[in-house]
């Protein structure tokens, strides 16, 4: 496996968990959800964000190229990503500023490092650290124990954002560092999910069954996407496995969908899919949270 690799470390997270954190997001997805907002986190691999849009065809670029990858075609800087190796030196020969490689390898000591910064804040507002991605169950998990439990002995408190789609050995493997994890039912649906995300839901929804024997603490987040999942039926669906299945949880977000992501694609050289998409308005959102509550749920959130 390669090694992992970091897009973002967002500090002052609200939304990740309890208090003020610091959330960090892996590079590399087992899904390809059309709507994700963070598309630069599906692969593993380095990668090149280009604004294609504001580049002049100057050519400073070319001089920082080692690989030879980057020819001026029409007037714009054109990178062939087969023979692009990620290093970033083309970045500082552009005068406009608009190459951004993303993927950054820290090794544990400096992503502790960088951590630790706003342990104040943590301590403060009894927040911690969220991992996120991506897929963050999906990297290489000595890395990822190593960290986890370095942090758990200094007190600190850790959330996991995952999709669920792993080998439950995997999760089994950082249970004991977890305060909470932030778990996502996004379609009920099997043939749905497959279409829309890259894969089948059995193996998430199976893990959910185990985690909640496990006795986790489990925020369920629904990403409420306007035109897949919108519906009042499939709120029931999902309320009824949960039900159903006696899972454990805390919380239940209802995420409304957003394509404020939209313009990576570009950047990536990709198509957007989701143009069709739309946000759910206010009363939508209540009217789920209703569904939930009628199925014995109470701690309902919406937005974040």
């Amino acid at each position: 496996m390669n090694r992992p690799l970091i897009t973002d470390i967002q500090k002052y997270s609200i939304h990740d968990g309890e208090g003020i954190r610091t959330t960090v997001f892996f590079k590399g997805c087992p899904l390809s959800c059309i709507w994700c907002h963070n598309p630069e986190t599906q692969s593993f691999s380095g990668q090149l964000l280009f604004q294609a849009e504001r580049c002049t065809g100057c050519g400073s670029c070319i001089k920082g190229c080692s690989s030879k990858a980057i020819s001026v075609i029409d007037k714009i800087a054109v990178t062939e990503e087969g023979h692009c190796i990620q290093c970033g030196a083309c970045l500082d020969y552009c005068p406009q500023n608009i190459r951004e490689i993303s993927g950054t390898y820290y090794s544990p000591d400096e992503l502790i490092y960088e951590i630790e910064k706003d342990k104040a804040f943590y301590e403060q507002s009894g927040g911690g650290i969220t991992f996120s991605g991506g897929e963050v169950l999906a990297q290489d998990m000595d890395y990822l124990e190593e960290i986890m439990k370095r942090l758990y002995q200094k007190g600190y408190r850790i959330n996991i954002d995952t999709c669920g789609h792993t080998p439950f050995a995997n999760i089994k493997r950082i249970l004991p560092y977890v305060n909470t994890f932030l778990y996502d039912i996004k379609i009920m649906d099997p043939v749905q999910h497959k279409k829309l995300t890259g894969v089948e839901n059995s193996l998430i929804l199976n893990n959910l069954r185990q985690l909640s024997r496990e006795g986790a603490a489990i925020w369920i987040r629904i990403p409420v996407i306007g035109g897949v999942n919108d519906t009042i039926p499939h709120m029931e669906e999902i309320a009824g496995f949960l039900r159903e299945e006696s899972i454990s949880l805390k919380q239940i977000h209802l995420l409304p969908y957003h394509n404020t992501g939209s313009s990576k694609y570009k950047r990536l050289n990709r198509a957007y899919k989701g143009e069709h998409f739309r946000t759910p308005g206010k009363k939508e959102l209540e009217d789920f949270g209703e569904v939930f509550r009628e199925s014995g749920f109470h701690e309902i959130m919406t937005g974040g």
